[in-house]
C-alpha cells in the first residue's frame, strides 16, 4: 500500500519499477480471462480457440506453471457447465508436455480429497466427473478410472455408515457414465458389467422410507416423482441399451482425435474414500422434479423422454449454470438461453422445469427464492415472444394440479406468482381460474387464490387489488387492512374499560410517564378476581387490552409509528406481561386489532420477541390456541412460527459463539503466560484476567445451557401441539366413520413435515427427547410415519 502511495507521488523512476513488478501479474490475469472465456462468443470455431489457446499456455508454462494448474483445477470445480471444454484443453496440453498432464492429475486428485473433506459433495462430483472426461482426451487409462469407480462403489459394503454416504458414491459413479462409459465399456467390458451389478444389487436394497416427504406431489399422474438415484439408474440402463450413444453433450476433443491419441496416458494414483466421520454432512436424497414431458411442447424439437439420458445431461448442465451465474441475474438468463445445442430441444420447456424443480426442492431450495423470481422476470424480458407462454402455461398446470401439491411447495409458489405479477402490472386472466369458487373455500385452489392474492397486496394497496380481479372474487379478495379499536366511539362507552381507555389515550398523547399510565392502569378493573379477594396483583386481561388497544390504535398510522410506540412503552409492556397468560393475551390483543392486516401482524410479534415482551414458546402456544383455529390453514401463521423458530436457532447460536470466542481467548492468554517465563508482575495480571475469562465462560456455559433448554422446549410444545390436534381429528374422524383426508388434514400433517425439513439440523440435536416423551410407539401410525420419513433422511 505504502510503496504504491509513494509510487503516485514520485513520478521518477518509480513509476518505471512499478510497472516492472506488476507485469507477472498483468499476464496471469490474462492468462486466468483466456482460460475462463474460452469457449464463449468468438467470431472464430470452439476447436481454434481451443488450439490457440493451448499453444499460449504451452509457451507460458516455463514461468507460469503453477498459476495455470491452479487456474485449471479452479475451472474444473467451479464452471462444470463447460467440462469438455476444459478437459479437451487439458488433452492438448498433455499431448504437448507429458509432465505437466500428470502433475495437473496429481493436483486434482489432491483437491478431490480436500473437497471431501471439507464436505463440498458437490464440487467432487464435478472434480470426478472432470476425471472421467480426461479418459475420452487420452490423459487419464481407462483402467485406473476403472479402479477408482469400484473403490467408490465399495463404500456400498461398508457397515454402520448411513445410506446417504453410500448413496453419494453410487451416485458419482452412475453421474459419470454419460460422459465416459462408452470409452470405459470399450475397454473394460467385463469389470463394467461387474460394477454395474454391483450398484443394482445396493439400489435393489436401499431404504426409501423418506421418499414422501420429499415429493412435490403426492400424485404420480402425469408424471412419476421418482427418487434420483432410481431416476439416474433408469436413464443408465437405456442409455447401455442404447449401446452407449449419447446425443447430446459437446464433445470439442473428436475434432483433435488423431493429437490425441497420440499422447501418453496417466494411470489415477489409487483413491481410496476418506472414512466416515460422524460430523460429515452428506447430501441429502432428492426426488426428480417432473412437469413436462414432449405432449406440452407441442411445436419445434421433441422434449426427450424422462428416462433418456438426455434429459439428465440438459437439467445437470442448466442446473450447473444456475449454480455459477446465480448471483448475475442478468448474466444468468443470457448464459441459460444460449445453451450449445439449443435448436436440437425444446429449451424453454426444460429452463423453465429446472427452475421450478429447483424452486419447490425441499427441504430447502439451491439458493434463496426471490432469485427465481428475478431469474425469470429477466428470461422473460429477454424472450418477449415465446418464454412468458411457457410461463404461463406452467402457472396453469401448477394451478391444476394443486390438490396434490405439497403445502410448503403451495407456500413458494404463492410468493413466486404474487411477486412475479407485481412486475407485470398484476395482468392475469382471473377468469380462466374461476372454478376455484365453486368449491369450499378450504380446498387448495381457492385458498391459494386468496393468499396470492393477499401476497400481492403487500406488494400494492388494497384498492389494486379489488380494481384487478373480476367481482365474482370478491369472496377471495382480502380484507381491507384496517386497525380494529374496541374502544372507537361512544357506542363502545357500556364496555369495562372504556373509560381508562379514553383517559390513557389522553395520558400518551400528553408524554405521560409510564409510572404515570401505570398508576392510572390500576384503575381497571380485573375479571378474573372477586371484589372482595385481596390477593393483590394478578393476571388483568382488561388492563393489557385498554393500553395495548389504545397505543396501537395511536400507532396504526405505519409500520415505524407502531415499533416506536412499543420502544417507548416497553417497560410498561413487560410489567403487563409477567406472567404467561399475559404474554398469550398480548398476542392476542395484536390479532384482535389488526385482524384484516397479516403482515403487520407478523411484523409486530417478530419486535415483540425481539425486544423480549413475549418469548418464542408464548408464540408457539398463541399459534395452536383454540382463539387461532379458525386461522390455522392460513399463510401467515406459518411465517410467523418458522420466524420464531429461526429467531431461537440464531439466539442459541449467537451464545454459543460467544462462549467458542471467550474459551479461544482464555486459550490465548495461557499460552502468551506459558511462553512469557518467569516474570511475576506479567504473571499475577495474567492470572487475574484468566480468572475473570473463566468466570465469563462459566456464566456464558449456563446461558448456553439456559437457551438450549428453552429451544428444546419450543420444540416439545410445537409438537405436542401437533400431535394434539392430529389425534383429535382422527379420533373424530374413526368416530363418526369419516374419511380423514379433509383438507385441513392435509395442511396439517404437511405443515409438521415442514416443521421437520425447514429445521432439521436443529431438531437433530433433540431427537432422543422427541421419541422418549412424544414420538413414542403407542402414537397414531399417520402421525409417526412424519416422524419415520424424517428419521429415513438422515440414515
Amino acid at each position: 500500500m505504502s510503496r504504491r502511495r509513494h509510487s503516485d507521488e514520485n513520478d521518477g523512476g518509480q513509476a518505471h519499477k512499478r510497472r516492472r513488478t506488476s507485469e507477472p501479474i498483468e499476464i496471469e490475469d490474462r492468462l486466468e480471462s483466456l482460460i475462463c472465456r474460452v469457449g464463449e462468443k468468438s467470431t472464430s470455431s470452439l476447436e481454434s480457440n481451443l488450439e490457440g489457446l493451448a499453444g499460449v499456455l504451452e509457451a507460458d508454462l516455463p514461468n507460469y506453471k503453477n498459476k495455470i494448474l491452479r487456474i485449471l483445477c479452479a475451472v474444473a470445480r467451479l464452471l462444470p457447465e463447460k467440462l469438455t471444454v476444459y478437459t479437451t484443453l487439458v488433452g492438448l496440453l498433455n499431448a504437448r508436455n507429458y509432465n505437466f498432464g500428470g502433475e495437473f492429475v496429481e493436483a486434482m486428485i489432491r483437491q478431490l480429497k480436500e473437497t471431501l473433506k471439507n464436505n463440498l459433495y458437490s464440487e467432487a462430483v464435478y472434480l470426478v466427473r472432470f476425471l472421467s472426461d480426461l479418459v475420452n482426451c487420452h490423459v487419464i487409462a481407462a483402467p485406473s478410472m476403472v479402479a477408482m469407480f469400484e473403490n467408490f462403489v465399495s463404500v456400498t459394503q461398508e457397515e454402520d455408515v448411513p445410506q446417504v454416504r453410500s448413496d453419494w458414491f453410487v451416485y458419482v459413479v452412475l453421474s459419470c457414465l454419460p460422459w465416459v462409459g462408452k470409452e470405459l465399456y470399450e475397454k473394460k467390458d467385463v469389470e463394467m458389467d461387474r460394477l454395474l451389478s454391483q450398484i443394482e444389487g445396493y439400489l435393489k436394497g436401499r431404504v426409501k422410507t423418506h421418499v414422501p416427504m420429499l415429493q412435490v406431489w403426492t400424485a404420480d399422474k402425469p408424471h412419476p416423482q421418482e427418487e434420483y438415484l432410481d431416476c439416474l439408474w433408469a436413464q443408465i440402463q437405456k442409455l447401455k441399451k442404447d449401446r452407449w450413444q449419447e446425443r447430446h453433450i459437446l464433445r470439442p476433443y473428436i475434432a483433435f482425435d488423431s493429437v490425441l491419441c497420440e499422447a501418453l496416458q496417466h494411470n489415477l494414483p489409487p483413491f481410496t474414500p476418506p472414512g466416515h466421520m460422524p460430523d460429515a454432512q452428506y447430501p441429502m436424497p432428492r426426488v426428480v422434479f417432473r412437469m413436462f414431458d414432449y405432449t406440452d411442447a407441442p411445436e419445434g424439437p421433441v422434449m426427450p423422454g424422462s428416462h433418456s439420458v438426455e434429459r439428465f445431461v440438459i437439467e445437470e448442465n442448466l442446473h450447473c449454470i444456475i449454480k455459477t451465474h446465480w448471483k448475475e441475474r442478468k448474466t444468468c438468463a443470457a448464459q441459460l438461453l444460449s445453451y450449445p445445442g439449443k435448436n436440437k430441444i425444446p429449451l424453454n420447456y426444460h429452463i423453465v422445469e429446472v427452475i421450478f424443480g429447483e424452486l419447490f426442492q425441499l427441504p430447502a431450495p439451491p439458493h434463496i427464492d426471490v432469485m427465481y423470481t428475478t431469474l425469470l422476470i429477466e428470461l422473460c424480458k429477454l424472450q418477449p415472444g415465446s418464454l412468458p407462454q411457457v410461463l404461463a402455461q406452467a402457472t396453469e398446470m401448477l394451478y391444476m394440479r394443486l390438490d396434490t401439491m405439497n403445502t410448503t411447495c403451495i407456500d413458494r409458489l404463492i410468493n413466486w406468482f404474487s411477486h412475479h405479477l407485481s412486475n407485470f402490472q398484476f395482468r392475469w386472466s382471473w377468469d380462466d381460474w374461476s372454478d376455484c369458487l365453486t368449491v369450499d373455500l378450504e380446498k387448495p385452489k381457492p385458498k391459494f387464490v386468496k393468499e396470492v392474492l393477499e401476497k400481492c397486496m403487500r406488494l400494492s394497496y388494497h384498492q389494486r387489488i379489488v380494481d384487478i380481479v373480476p367481482p365474482t372474487f370478491s369472496a377471495l379478495i382480502p380484507a381491507e387492512p384496517i386497525f380494529n379499536y374496541k374502544y372507537e366511539d361512544e357506542s363502545a362507552s357500556s364496555l369495562p374499560g372504556y373509560a381508562v381507555s379514553i383517559t390513557v389515550g389522553n395520558a400518551i398523547k400528553n408524554r405521560a410517564s409510564n409510572e404515570e399510565i401505570l398508576t392510572i392502569l390500576k384503575e381497571v378493573p380485573n375479571p378474573n378476581q372477586e371484589d372482595d379477594d385481596d390477593e393483590g396483583e394478578s393476571f388483568n386481561p382488561l388492563k393489557i387490552d385498554v393500553f395495548l388497544q389504545t397505543l396501537l390504535h395511536l400507532a396504526a398510522k405505519s409500520f415505524s409509528h407502531s415499533f416506536s410506540a412499543l420502544g417507548k412503552f416497553h417497560e410498561i409492556l413487560k410489567t403487563l406481561t409477567d406472567s404467561d397468560e399475559g404474554k398469550l393475551h398480548i398476542l392476542k390483543v395484536v390479532y384482535e386489532v389488526w385482524r384484516n392486516h397479516p403482515q403487520m401482524i407478523a411484523v409486530l410479534v417478530d419486535k415483540m420477541i425481539r425486544t423480549q415482551i413475549v418469548d418464542c414458546a408464548a408464540v408457539a402456544n398463541w399459534l395452536f390456541s383454540q382463539d387461532m383455529a379458525h386461522e390455522f390453514t392460513r399463510l401467515f401463521i406459518w411465517e410467523i412460527l418458522h420466524s420464531t423458530i429461526r429467531k431461537m436457532d440464531k439466539h442459541v447460536q449467537k451464545i454459543q459463539q460467544e462462549l467458542e470466542e471467550a474459551k479461544d481467548k482464555l486459550e490465548k492468554q495461557q499460552h502468551k503466560r506459558r511462553d512469557s517465563g518467569d516474570d511475576e508482575d506479567m504473571d499475577k495480571a495474567s492470572e487475574d484476567e484468566e480468572g475473570q475469562l473463566e468466570e465469563q465462560i462459566e456464566r456464558l456455559q449456563e446461558k448456553v445451557e439456559s437457551a438450549q433448554s428453552e429451544q428444546k422446549n419450543l420444540f416439545l410444545v410445537i409438537f405436542q401441539r401437533f400431535i394434539m390436534l392430529l389425534t383429535e381429528h382422527l379420533v373424530r374422524c374413526e368416530t363418526g366413520s369419516v374419511d380423514i383426508s379433509t383438507p385441513w388434514y392435509k395442511n396439517c400433517i404437511e405443515r409438521l413435515q415442514q416443521i421437520f425439513l425447514m429445521h432439521h439440523v436443529t431438531i437433530q440435536q433433540y431427537m432422543g427427547t422427541l421419541e422418549n416423551l412424544l414420538f413414542t410407539a403407542e402414537l397414531d401410525h399417520h402421525i409417526l410415519a412424519v416422524y419415520q420419513q424424517f428419521c429415513a433422511l438422515q440414515l
